[in-house]
């Protein structure tokens, strides 16, 4: 759906600096905004923009599989490269990490540039914490969509086999947005190997819309998209609405939800009500007894899978990207989030999430007697379905979910044996150092110093990659 963006204010407020500097990017006017709610149309939509690019395609993603519509994609990024466009791929090798080598080998073959980000056989080993979690794709500098979505089946679905795709949000840029998502692909890239050639870079798109937007490129330890998060979590003054995957707030950003719930700012946060992570959601409960108490209202979805991560605050900022509410992406991932100031927007996103309110049950409080807590209970969302959803069949994916909750069970009767074997280890470390005080000491000094020797590696690494992402 298109959406015709108004102007940002004018005048440079307080609130428009202090989101400036915390998420370290700066407002990049003129720019025409399209939000895409439904994941088969925004993939669709990729691969027109793709099969229309004339110079180059740079296309990133946490994960690309070699199901059949990450075939789609192989197909079209092959035909462009064997025209002559400039074809670059990033992956990440562990959301990646089912995905053929075939897969990149056709892609190769056919002239395309294919990187993996932070290889899982690395000399490097504190990397394997540090993932290229974004999705962006860009075409000739110009047009660029961004977002939570991956390439798989799950985003696609298969009405045929009766599963429905999972709820995703992407937003497509045109204008000079684009060609800001383009530089954050570029430095990225530049982390795994050359640089882009400097003509693909050359792009300068005139302005096309009345959008102000800022592309903030969240890496380890930066805090941008959480900065920034949290400074719009304290200045809402009417509502906050939160769509996120996988939200385990910490605790600043938590302590901010409850604020402004307690302030009389209308909270409401939408979280998938099945997960392909179970560990997560059971997490994500942890914090509702409190929220609910304050004030806020929480929804859980009742579709196949909530993807999506978005943010509204009031009727002027929005927010769309890669980014999950939880430490790893605040704190510790290559994130790409899409910050706007737009009213249409805004609006489309609140008509959306209003939209899946309908497909969600409402979380509540049901006091119960003596002293115990308060249970949570699920009640039907205010505004029924508009209409009746199909029954969703899991797929190989999310019955490997399911089946992690088993297996957790499962693993639940085993903690005694684990402990007393913790135990046991222990004890039998006490009485080698006993016995053999010398050689134990010597063992343990050689592993303190191999440890330190990791650290420093790492800490050097990490000082030179902030001075390349710097410059």
């Amino acid at each position: 759906m298109s959406v015709p963006a108004t102007a940002a204010p004018s005048a440079r407020d307080p609130l428009a600096l202090a989101i400036d500097r915390a998420a370290g990017a700066r407002p990049i006017d003129g720019n025409r905004l399209e939000h895409h709610p439904d994941s088969p149309r925004a993939l669709d939509a990729m691969l027109a923009a793709i099969v229309a690019a004339r110079r180059w395609v740079h296309f990133e993603n946490y994960i690309i599989r070699d199901d059949a519509t990450g075939q789609r994609f192989a197909d079209a990024l092959i035909e462009r490269a064997r025209a002559g466009v400039a074809v670059r791929v990033l992956y990440d090798a562990l959301g990646s990490f089912g995905t053929s080598r075939r897969y990149w080998r056709r892609l190769t073959q056919a002239g395309a540039e294919v990187r993996a980000f932070h290889p899982l056989l690395t000399r490097h080993p504190f990397d394997l914490f540090a993932r290229d979690h974004r999705k962006l794709l860009v075409t000739d500098g110009g047009w660029a969509m961004t977002g939570g979505l991956c390439i798989g089946d799950e985003w696609a679905g298969d009405p045929a086999r009766g599963r429905r795709p999972w709820r995703d949000t992407m937003v497509a840029v045109t204008g000079p947005g684009a060609a800001a998502l383009d530089g954050a692909f570029a430095r990225i890239w530049r982390r795994t190997g050359p640089p882009l050639p400097p003509d693909e870079l050359e792009a300068d798109p005139a302005e096309c819309g009345s959008s102000t937007a800022r592309v903030v490129a969240g890496a380890p330890g930066r805090a941008r998209v959480y900065r920034a998060v949290q400074l719009l979590a304290a200045s809402a003054t009417d509502r906050l609405w939160i769509t996120d995957a996988y939200l385990i707030a910490p605790p600043p950003l938590y302590a901010s939800l409850l604020d402004a719930a307690r302030a009389g700012v209308d909270v409401r946060l939408l979280v998938p009500g099945t997960s392909d992570l179970p560990v997560l959601r059971d997490s994500t409960r942890i914090g509702y007894r409190d929220l609910l108490r304050a004030g806020a209202r929480i929804f859980e979805w009742q579709g196949p899978m909530l993807h999506a991560k978005t943010l509204l605050v009031d009727h002027r900022w929005a927010r769309v990207g890669s980014s999950n509410l939880n430490v790893s992406s605040l704190l510790g991932n290559y994130e790409l989030d899409l910050f706007a100031e737009c009213n249409h927007l805004a609006a489309a996103l609140a008509q959306q999430f209003l939209r899946d309110l309908a497909s969600s049950r409402e979380i509540v409080l049901q006091a119960r007697r003596r002293f115990l807590p308060p249970r949570l209970v699920g009640a039907p969302a205010a505004a029924p379905a508009p209409v009746p959803e199909p029954r969703h069949k899991r797929s190989g994916y999310e019955l490997g979910a399911v089946a992690v909750v088993t297996l957790r069970r499962v693993a639940g009767g085993l903690r005694r044996a684990i402990t007393s074997t913790a135990a046991l280890v222990f004890a039998g470390v006490g009485v080698l150092l006993l016995a053999f005080p010398r050689v134990m000491a010597i063992a343990l000094a050689a592993g303190a110093f191999a440890l330190a020797l990791a650290f420093g590696l790492y800490t050097f690494e990490r000082r030179r990659s902030r001075d390349a992402d710097d410059g």
